[in-house]
Order: C-alpha cells, then sequence, then structure tokens
C-alpha cells in the first residue's frame, strides 16, 4: 500500500536540482581558485621584477650556506649583545677579505705587469716592434710569418695602426669593461645579502625547514642536509684547486727562471679557482718567455703548467666533491663544466649539487619501487601458498 501511494519522482526537478549542483560547484572552485591566481601572478611579477638580483642571492646563499659551522662558532665566541648587529658584519667583512684580498692581490699582480708591458711597446712602436728571433726559425712558415710581422708591426707607428684598425681588439676591450661592471655589481649585492643571511639565518633556515616540511613531508631533511653538505664540498674542492695548482706551477715557474716566481704562482692559483682561467695565465707567462726569446721555456710551462691544471680541474676537483656527496667523477665533472657553460661561473658551484640531489632523488625512487615490487611479489607467493593449503 505504501508503495502505491508514494508520488511519482519528478525527473526535471532532479536534473534541474543536479544541474545547480555541478553550477554552484563550478562557482565555488572558481572562488576558491582565484585566491590562488593572484598569489600566483604576484609571485611571478616579485620574480621578474628582482630576476637581476638572483645571481647575487644565489651567491650569498652558497657562501653562507659553505662557512654557516664556522660561523656558528664565531658567534659564539662573540660577546652576546653584539650577536644581532656586529657579529654578522664583522663576519661578513672577514669572509669579503678572504676571498676577495687575493683576487684583488692577483688582479693587480696582473695590471702591475700588464702596465710595464704596454709601457714597453709603446716605446717599441715609437721605432717598430722587431719580430722576436724564434718565430723565423719555426719551420716551413717561420719566414712568412717574420715578413708578415714586419709589414705589420716593423714599421715605426705599425702596432698603434693596428690597435686602432682592429675592430675585434675593440669589441674585446669593450666586452671586457662590461665583465668588470657586471661582477662588481654581484660581490657588492652578494656582500649585502651575505650579511643579511648571517644575521637572519637562524629564522630564514627555520621558516625554510618549515616550509619544505609541510609542503613535502619530513622526508626532506635528508635532501637539505645533503645540498649543504655538497655546497661545502665545493668550496673546499675550489680551495685545494687553487692550493696545488699555485704551489706546483710555482715551482715550474721558479724551475725556468721566472722573477718573482712565487708571486705568479700565487696568482695563477687564484685564477685556477675558477676552471680554464688558470690556463689563460700559465698561457701568459709561457707567451711572454716565449716573446724574449726563451722559446723552448716556454714551451715547457705550457706544457707543465696546462698538466698541472689538468689533473686539478679534472682530478682533483671531482675527487673531492665525489668523495662527499657520492656522486661519480665523470657526473662532478659534466656538472662542474655543463653548469658553467648554463650559468656561468655560479654554474661551477651548483652544477655538481644539482647532480648530486637528482642522483640522491633517483636512487630513492629506485629503492621505493624496488621495495614495493619485492613486497607485492612475496605477498602474491603468500597468496598463493594459502591458497595451496588444505
Amino acid at each position: 500500500m505504501r508503495a502505491l501511494t508514494e508520488k511519482p519522482i519528478d525527473r526535471n526537478r532532479v536534473d534541474s536540482s543536479a544541474a545547480g549542483n555541478r553550477d554552484r560547484g563550478f562557482a565555488l572552485n572558481l572562488h576558491f581558485s582565484a585566491p590562488w591566481f593572484w598569489a600566483a601572478l604576484v609571485v611571478l611579477l616579485s620574480a621578474w621584477i628582482i630576476h637581476g638580483f638572483f645571481q647575487p642571492l644565489a651567491w650569498a646563499a652558497m657562501l653562507a650556506a659553505a662557512t654557516w659551522p664556522i660561523y656558528r662558532r664565531f658567534a659564539a665566541w662573540m660577546p652576546s649583545r653584539m650577536a644581532s648587529s656586529a657579529t654578522p658584519a664583522v663576519f661578513t667583512l672577514l669572509v669579503l677579505a678572504f676571498v676577495l684580498a687575493p683576487m684583488v692581490f692577483a688582479l693587480g699582480a696582473v695590471a702591475v705587469q700588464a702596465q710595464s708591458l704596454l709601457d714597453q711597446l709603446a716605446l717599441a712602436d715609437k721605432v717598430g716592434l722587431a719580430a722576436p728571433a724564434w718565430l723565423e726559425s719555426l719551420p716551413w712558415v717561420g719566414d712568412r710569418f717574420a715578413e708578415r710581422w714586419g709589414a705589420l708591426l716593423g714599421t715605426p707607428g705599425g702596432l698603434s695602426s693596428w690597435v686602432r684598425d682592429s675592430a675585434a681588439l675593440l669589441g674585446w676591450v669593450s666586452t671586457l669593461g662590461q665583465f668588470v661592471a657586471h661582477h662588481l655589481f654581484v660581490i657588492s649585492f652578494s656582500v649585502i645579502f651575505l650579511h643579511f643571511a648571517y644575521r637572519d639565518g637562524d629564522e630564514l633556515v627555520t621558516r625554510l625547514d618549515r616550509l619544505l616540511r609541510a609542503t613535502i613531508g619530513d622526508s626532506v631533511a635528508p635532501y637539505l642536509e645533503l645540498v649543504a653538505r655538497a655546497v661545502r664540498a665545493m668550496v673546499v674542492s675550489m680551495v685545494a684547486v687553487a692550493l696545488f695548482s699555485g704551489v706546483l706551477t710555482g715551482i715550474i715557474y721558479a724551475v725556468v727562471g721566472i722573477g718573482h716566481a712565487a708571486v705568479w704562482g700565487a696568482v695563477t692559483g687564484l685564477f685556477a679557482m675558477i676552471p680554464y682561467l688558470g690556463y689563460v695565465v700559465v698561457a701568459g707567462v709561457a707567451c711572454s718567455l716565449a716573446a724574449g726569446g726563451a722559446a723552448t721555456s716556454g714551451l715547457a710551462v705550457l706544457v707543465l703548467g696546462c698538466t698541472v691544471h689538468f689533473v686539478g680541474d679534472k682530478i682533483v676537483r671531482p675527487v673531492l666533491v665525489g668523495s662527499a656527496v657520492k656522486l661519480g667523477f665523470v657526473w662532478v665533472l659534466m656538472g662542474s663544466l655543463g653548469g658553467l657553460e648554463l650559468m656561468g661561473l655560479l654554474g661551477v658551484l651548483l652544477g655538481p649539487v644539482v647532480l648530486a640531489l637528482g642522483s640522491s632523488l633517483w636512487q630513492q625512487w629506485v629503492h621505493d619501487r624496488t621495495g614495493s615490487s619485492t613486497g607485492g611479489a612475496g605477498r602474491a607467493r603468500t597468496d598463493q601458498r594459502s591458497s595451496e593449503a588444505p
């Protein structure tokens, strides 16, 4: 009787109600997504505005991460009333002196030698620049090169005319000026950001750790430790390569009789911190010897110096970094060179760090997949034995 007295279902009303629910759901989704859209837009616009400062920010972050344990010991040694003001500033100045003072010394030594060379060239240009004796002694092409040298540089004023007419040289000077201006900008803002990183480092690390744990989970902790360890290993490797290349090339310079061999060895080692720049110094010293008539000594410096730098860049640096982050020699080498090509000097440090993080993520993914497959196979065998049991 109850079934007979029930009212028939109004299909139109049900359809309209469902459509209304879908409309309200769509409206609710739009309302929910709107704040996220505007937040993402503001974040992207902010990143676009400050994108020119990303490189100084990255340098400051890496220097702070590499020197943070030392800074903590330094802050504990300083008076507590100076912890929030003077301590970060003093330690920033110490880091600046440790990093920039050797580079200023190296650039100053190069500038002094360059000025002396320019004075000699200006004096020789007044009477003509004679071809070096070793140039004529080259087999097959020596006479042709010497004749060409005399036509271009052997006449009075020939060198200045060649420089004035050389568009490539002028373009190189302009590029050098832009390079110097850009790196002065990077260094200046890196120092400013580094000071704030030391001052607010504890709070920044706490916020970053809380954010990553909230978005990714507690499993992010080992990866943060890996990144910090990789950055410190890269900084240590740069210092080790500088010492290795500087000492050995200084010995080579002293053996061949170069004046101020210790100074030039220090200059070579400091430039060797950056891949390939050490080769430039060695080539310059070798060319200076060859121009002075000591072609054999110049060739020996070039071969031995390049061998030292090759060992430092391709063996010492990858071994030190690879042993710290469990990354293979080839991967460290590819990370350094690929990072240099992609991001310049900053990429030399970031490249191996990114590859170490990627390698760790890959190993964890493989381990998880292997564990799940093994667990699934074990459960399947257990189920099969249970079904076969009487």
